[in-house]
């Protein structure tokens, strides 16, 4: 009786709503329709956080910001950010209750890293010369790492969750590049109109390579498994059709990156040998960097719609205006770090804080007075600019560690699905970290989530999966 009495409250509930809501749409009064979705999101965040975070996993490709809303000149990213920083409440929540992290998990080396890269990150706020800047830059990149770093390995306890992770992101990612190339059909596949046609899903072209770059091994993993191969294969011909004509150089370089690592990993060099050549080559660079900025000089070839002279564009420091911003934004970020080499500027303050360190040689035809164009197009000097010397450290502590125990574990796994995995996510986070030469995108949910993601799959492997390995 109890139950029959329930189901009609609810059936009359449901009338309501539609009665109410209908008025309100003939009053053209939309949000009250966004009520079953709020209240299912907080039903998820209670009761299935995992289920949330696959969730905003398959929002993530589709995310739009408020800007392109002309919402106040906001530029968080909906529906993602929101539902990140409610997660992000919630762990602390959790954590002030009593509940606890697993302890292999706290003592992880990258955990370590990470720990070291917040800390130090958190400890610039205080000395930040734009503290609120700052201090919303810091809860961002918290938003990101808590729920698909310390939220997202204790999911992947569960093998099955991580290939959900990869299709409910492979999907979305898919249908955002078809709705890009029908944009971009209509303009008849132009150079120009490549930098825009991704907008609102992406804020320009380098960042929609670089997601796709980094999705693109990822489904090579899937393709192992042997499962819905017909499927998978269509997703990459998707992948590569959004490659192509995007037209990132950038995206292009990382591949080739990851492609070269992987021969690292098949021929089992080790960790040390792999720091040592990276040594050596940073090392003739400095010294031979004259010389190198000399023939360079003579590329003149310009970004071009030409796929083979659009790659030899790449190293053109003569005429091509990006490559030439580009450099511009890292002299300045290196005198800027030469005024606070310490503490910074503060984290986040790069775009606010560069324009009084441009010189008029250097500007180019993209450049303006203000500084307003954006960050310092590197994940390396951006931290040095903004957080001195231990930032850039802190970042480039956090990379090696992941390779150092990426390939540890890669090495120490039989042949099979884990070893796979963690090949593939490698070659993935690879190609981040090749962009990060050239762009840093970690602010943004398209490439935070994956990066963190993929990182949170090979602590997991390592952690679980491996020691089921061993038991059985």
């Amino acid at each position: 009786m109890l139950k029959k009495i329930q189901s009609n409250q609810l059936v009359l509930l449901t009338i309501l709503f539609v009665i109410v809501n209908s008025v309100l749409l003939a009053h053209e009064f939309f949000w009250l329709g966004l009520l079953p979705v709020v209240l299912g999101i907080i039903f998820l965040i209670f009761f299935s956080l995992e289920k949330l975070l696959l969730l905003i996993v398959f929002c993530t490709p589709f995310s739009f910001s408020l800007e392109s809303l002309n919402f106040g000149g906001i530029g968080m990213f909906i529906p993602t950010e929101p539902l990140l920083f409610g997660v992000l409440l919630l762990f602390f929540l959790k954590l002030f209750s009593g509940e606890k992290l697993d302890k292999m998990l706290l003592i992880y080396p990258i955990t370590n890293a990470i720990f070291f890269y917040l800390i130090w990150m958190g400890f610039t706020i205080t000395t930040s010369e734009m503290p609120i800047i700052s201090l919303k830059f810091f809860l961002s990149r918290l938003w990101f790492i808590v729920p698909f770093y310390f939220l997202a390995i204790p999911l992947f306890m569960q093998k099955e969750n991580i290939r959900n992770l990869l299709w409910l992101f492979l999907i979305p990612l898919s249908v955002v590049i078809l709705i890009t190339s029908y944009k971009h059909s209509l303009f008849d596949f132009d150079l120009e109109s490549s930098h825009l046609v991704m907008y609102p899903f992406f804020k320009d072209h380098t960042r929609y390579g670089a997601a796709i770059a980094m999705l693109l091994p990822m489904t090579l993993y899937l393709f192992s498994t042997k499962k819905r191969r017909g499927v998978i294969i269509g997703i990459i011909f998707i992948l590569i059709l959004g490659l192509v004509l995007s037209y990132t150089r950038a995206a292009w370089v990382s591949l080739f990156g990851a492609f070269i690592f992987s021969f690292i990993l098949k021929f089992r060099i080790s960790f040390a040998k792999f720091i040592t050549v990276i040594i050596v080559a940073v090392g003739i660079l400095l010294f031979s960097w004259d010389s190198i900025v000399m023939s360079l000089e003579k590329n003149t070839q310009d970004s071009s719609s030409s796929f083979s002279k659009h790659i030899e564009s790449v190293s053109n420091i003569s005429t091509d205006a990006s490559n030439l911003e580009r450099i511009n934004r890292w002299n300045c970020a290196i005198r800027m770090f030469k005024e606070r080499p310490f503490v910074g500027w503060g984290p986040g303050t790069y775009a606010f804080q560069y324009a009084p360190f441009q010189r008029s040689k250097e500007k180019t035809i993209i450049s303006t007075n203000q500084g307003d164009l954006g960050n310092a197009h590197s994940e390396f000097l951006g931290p040095l600019a903004e957080s001195g010397i231990l930032g850039i450290l802190s970042f480039l502590v956090l990379m090696l560690t992941v390779y150092y125990k990426g390939m540890q574990l890669y090495y120490t796994l039989e042949k099979g699905d884990l070893r796979n995995l963690v090949f593939f996510s490698l070659l993935a986070l690879t190609t981040y970290f090749v962009h990060g030469f050239l762009n840093n995108f970690l602010d943004t949910d398209k490439l935070a989530v994956p990066f963190w993601s993929f990182i949170s799959i090979l602590v997991a492997v390592d952690i679980y999966h491996k020691k089921e390995i061993n038991q059985g």
